[in-house]
């Protein structure tokens, strides 16, 4: 919904493109699921990772256009004004406990638009996260925040 607000639904070949590509990446998943959810969880940690990188590269070559932009609403309401609930049991892989021993919530920084693609590039890690607990440990919470590493290929035979 954020990159629609900001015009990215405005041409309607990329809509149909984006949304063709959407359906048939899922039953591919889902069939790759059917025969082994490690395989098909790799696949999405892969994809999270890339998709980290390529928020991080845009945000280092376009940072001061985006510092200048305000936060769209829809960013706002969702990172801010809905129920943290959700986005707290999304949070899988959550990063500092407190002195109780507790996680703390996140609560990300909205000042512009580049705070917005800080935080979407975030959620992208987050995902990775779970992902790659998925596969190594079978658990999204398998490891604490700083004990994640990617899934490495195992040595052939």
């Amino acid at each position: 919904l954020i990159m629609e607000s900001l015009g990215g639904n405005e041409n309607a070949a990329d809509r149909v493109l984006a949304q063709t590509m959407a359906f048939f990446y899922y039953w591919y998943v889902v069939t790759v699921y059917f025969f082994s959810p490690p395989v098909a969880y790799h696949l999405s940690e892969l994809i999270e990772d890339h998709a980290y990188d390529t928020y991080s590269g845009y945000l280092e070559n376009h940072g001061d256009k985006l510092k200048q932009q305000p936060v769209p609403a829809i960013a706002k309401k969702y990172y801010v004004d809905d129920n943290p609930f959700l986005f707290d049991l999304f949070c899988t892989v959550k990063d500092n406990k407190d002195e109780n021993g507790n996680f703390s919530a996140r609560r990300p920084q909205l000042e512009s638009l580049y705070d917005v693609f800080v935080n979407i590039r975030d959620d992208e890690k987050e995902h990775y996260k779970t992902l790659c607990n998925l596969v190594q440990y079978g658990d999204m919470q398998g490891v604490e925040n700083n004990a994640v590493v990617g899934t490495k290929a195992r040595p052939s035979e």
